[in-house]
């Protein structure tokens, strides 16, 4: 959906202090819901660290970043394991200062702070909540994600205490990729891609490696919608978003994302695509849009030759209908053609990939199988789980997040192996009055 960056609109953040205690702004309902992050920012002078520049080994950057450790699109994140019980981050000039990450030791809950471009913010201490531990996750792991799909940040250095070291963590053995709008992305709900049903799922599923390739406003349709100048059958080539930031930095020669450095190849690509190209102010036609859902598609069979492609029906929201509601859906049959395009002897018995230019490429060299998948939406999502801005509510990509993880689970036998650490971050709510 389109992108909004306006401080008075949910999901967006904005620094009320750099004092004691550093609040980033969460609308719930139109009311400012309390935070208290800490304020994490130190001055590097008067630690003695060991420290690592951003392109050591040991690091491993997930989702999309670009060869200066500068994050894009949705969810973007950075793992590694450490010893001793000190870890800290200098972000580099090309960060928004006031983005928010979430960051967290091994499996404890996710701790929130607002960071600074040219800053360095200490992140765990001896008195982090699991330090020290041992089991069951050995050795102890770090991990930051960005919250904000609009804002980014850029790795400078990472530091751990005097004489001790970075551990390199291997990589799941396991992918899955979302490709998608401001739906997967997590606009509009409060702790945005930390929000999202996207993450849900790729969080969800457990001992998973996840991308979230997805920015709000984009159309699968290669063209200007909502600000966005290009569509994801070009950009999803690309390490950077169509963002203003990335503007900024890589101007009109964005770069191309490097998809032979990736740890691991994604087993799963969902693509959740097609809500607005369907909206009439960008006016793509139905055969626009079947042929770059078709390119996008042949795109991915074409870098991830053995992924299973999940396409999700298009909710659109919903509208009185009578004394009750219905839900709209958009571009029901050209989706559902364009998966039975892809499992039929036309494609199956010639496949063809797509490199986002003007140009097809080589033809596959082997047959393929069919691998593309419908996963129906209807019902899941109610009227009351939409919220005035036309997206999910939190639990609305919650519901989303569960039905898919049990599409993922029944369609292709994926365990869900996340037994305890937390996913969605402030949805603690209960009631411990039994008479009232």
């Amino acid at each position: 959906m389109r992108a909004e960056y306006s401080s008075n609109v949910a999901g967006s953040r904005k620094i009320e202090s750099l004092g004691s205690a550093v609040e980033g702004t969460i609308l719930q309902n139109g009311q400012v819901r309390e935070t208290h992050y800490p304020d994490t920012k130190i001055d590097l002078a008067a630690y003695d660290f060991q420290t690592y520049d951003a392109d050591a080994v040991e690091l491993s950057y997930k989702g999309r970043w670009d060869s200066k450790r500068v994050s894009f699109w949705s969810a973007a994140g950075l793992v590694f394991g450490f010893s001793g019980d000190t870890v800290a981050i200098t972000f580099g000039d090309n960060t928004i200062s006031g983005t928010l990450v979430g960051y967290r030791l091994a499996g404890m809950d996710w701790t929130f702070t607002n960071v600074t471009a040219g800053g360095t913010h200490v992140l765990v201490t001896s008195e982090t909540p699991g330090i020290g531990q041992t089991y069951p996750v050995n050795p102890q792991r770090f991990e930051m994600r960005v919250s904000n799909w609009g804002y980014g940040v850029q790795i400078d250095k990472v530091h751990v205490g005097a004489g001790e070291s970075l551990i390199k963590i291997p990589p799941y053995n396991r992918t899955i990729e979302f490709i998608g709008d401001s739906l997967s992305a997590g606009d509009f709900q409060s702790y945005e891609s930390m929000s999202s049903f996207a993450y849900g799922v790729g969080e969800g599923l457990g001992q998973t490696e996840y991308y979230v390739t997805a920015f709000p406003g984009i159309c699968v349709t290669d063209q200007e919608c909502w600000g966005n100048p290009r569509g994801q059958a070009h950009q999803w080539f690309y390490s950077s978003d169509t963002s203003w930031r990335a503007t900024a930095i890589w101007g009109d020669n964005p770069e191309p994302w490097d998809f032979g450095k990736m740890e691991t190849t994604p087993d799963i690509v969902v693509i959740n695509l097609g809500t607005n190209d369907n909206n009439i102010a960008n006016n793509v036609s139905s055969a626009a849009f079947v042929d770059a859902y078709k390119k996008l598609i042949q795109g991915v069979h074409g870098k991830y030759p053995n992924a299973q492609v999940v396409v999700m029906e298009l909710w659109l929201g919903f509208y009185q209908y009578g004394n009750s509601y219905g839900q709209d859906l958009g571009f029901q049959q050209e989706l559902e053609d364009v998966v039975a395009y892809f499992n039929s002897d036309t494609y199956l018995s010639a496949p063809t990939i797509w490199d986002g230019t003007t140009n097809m490429t080589e033809t596959l060299k082997t047959r393929s199988k069919p691998f593309v998948h419908y996963f129906r939406t209807k019902g899941i999502l109610q009227h009351n789980d939409i919220g005035p801005q036309y997206h999910p509510t939190d639990v609305g990509a919650i519901k989303v997040a569960s039905h898919l993880l049990q599409y993922i689970k029944l369609t292709f036998g994926w365990d869900l192996v996340a037994t305890g650490p937390e996913v969605f971050h402030d949805t603690l709510y209960w009631n411990d009055q039994d008479s009232y």
